[in-house]
């Protein structure tokens, strides 16, 4: 069996394992889910978070060294903000608009205690923006934040190319390691179907149904929304006369992980894999622009946000205003660059929108509760949105 089978058969199992675990079995999940399904799941997940690291940094200092003309790096660079920038407003704009038409908020009714739970203040967007800048690098590999290396990476890259050959020996130790890093992670996936099927399961087994059943029109519109980006890619892609079946046959393997640990960071070694040996894309494209998107690329945390702020807005009786749903719409898709490529990242950066827009922090505490279930479906979009902006890109060049 292919990875890809393994994975989607692992998914499906831990799937209905799970919801007979919930049905028959409630009183063995707890100790189950203690014991035996988050730990093997988080264990997986810690796996593919020790090798994330070294590959997104390894990858861009390859990706950004393989393009000699310094002047190309820069285009490269520009055409994949655009792209980003461009998609998230329109990933941003079927989000509100959905949230608009649907009105989940005001069929929640009576949110009683759920609502008067307080969700902790997050940092203001400028301090996030200041914060990009590492004080010191060797803290941004080990708290794993992606944006920093990147800033860290562009900067080595930098100063490699102003040392010119006497660099070659340090480029050579990173060809290396990187090298090294492919091979552990081809032992890793091996065991993604157990972690996947962990994973699943304990989502499935703990969820109680009655919360689910408050907010049906809250999980179904965001799931609408999510569908109708995914569309929007489809369609992106034929115009642009990229096959979306061979797009998705050369990358299923990577949606699969992506959509079932929920976790864009688990999705991104099998992704560039999957680029240059499935789908054929240019090895600069693919070292460069994947591990770049992963970082920032989240059309599910934008949908997210424009969603979930305006379903605050009706759970409360918040008019909104202009200047609000403006504010909305530049803090979510700011935001959305920052948000880590691990399960539940969305929820925490929701309090910078919420506080911006001056919407009430209250109602995190409320769709918190229900957050892994879309989760995956929010993580399957990200991947798309960034292979698919790469995919475009290499289409872009080769014109």
């Amino acid at each position: 069996m292919k990875l890809s089978t393994k994975i989607t058969a692992s998914l499906i199992l831990g799937i209905l394992f799970g919801a007979i675990l919930n049905a028959f079995f409630p009183s063995v999940v707890p100790v189950l889910d203690k014991y035996v399904l988050l730990p093997v799941g988080k264990g997986f997940l810690r796996l593919i978070q020790f090798v994330v690291v070294p590959i997104v940094f390894t990858s861009l200092i390859m990706g950004f060294s393989g393009i000699k003309n310094t002047e190309k790096v820069g285009r490269l660079t520009g055409k994949l903000l655009f792209l980003y920038i461009a998609t998230n407003f329109v990933a941003l704009l079927i989000g509100i608009a959905t949230a608009f038409a649907l009105q989940p908020g005001t069929s929640v009714g009576d949110v009683g205690k759920l609502s008067s739970q307080k969700a902790p203040a997050n940092q203001s967007i400028i301090d996030w923006i200041v914060s990009i800048i590492p004080t010191n690098p060797f803290e941004a590999f080990s708290m794993g934040n992606l944006l920093q290396i990147i800033f860290s990476a562009i900067l080595i890259i930098i100063g490699m190319r102003l040392v010119g050959e006497k660099a070659n020996p340090f480029l050579s130790f990173i060809q290396s390691f990187h090298l090294i890093i492919e091979k552990i992670i081809s032992v890793v996936l091996k065991l993604s179907p157990i972690g996947v099927f962990a994973l699943i399961s304990s989502v499935i087994a703990t969820q109680g149904f009655s919360l689910v059943q408050k907010l049906f029109l809250y999980i179904i519109g965001l799931l609408i929304a999510l569908l109708m980006m995914i569309l929007v890619y489809i369609l992106l892609l034929s115009i642009l006369k990229i096959s979306p079946r061979r797009f998705w046959k050369s990358f299923y393997p990577s949606f699969s992980i992506a959509f079932g640990t929920a976790s864009s960071n688990a999705a991104l070694p099998v992704a560039i894999e999957n680029a240059r040996k499935d789908f054929n894309m240019k090895e600069e494209i693919a070292s460069f622009a994947i591990p770049l998107g992963t970082a920032l690329k989240r059309d599910g945390a934008v949908i997210l946000q424009g969603f979930n702020a305006l379903f605050v807005a009706q759970l409360f009786g918040v008019h909104l205003t202009a200047a609000m749903v403006i504010t909305i719409m530049i803090s979510a898709i700011i935001v959305s660059f920052s948000t880590a490529g691990v399960p539940g990242a969305g929820i925490i950066m929701m309090t910078t929108v919420l506080t911006a827009a001056g919407l009430p922090l209250e109602g995190i505490a409320l769709v918190a509760g229900v957050d892994r279930l879309t989760d995956g479906f929010r993580t399957l979009l990200n991947v798309i949105g960034n292979i698919a902006n790469a995919a475009i890109l290499n289409k872009w060049e080769k014109e």
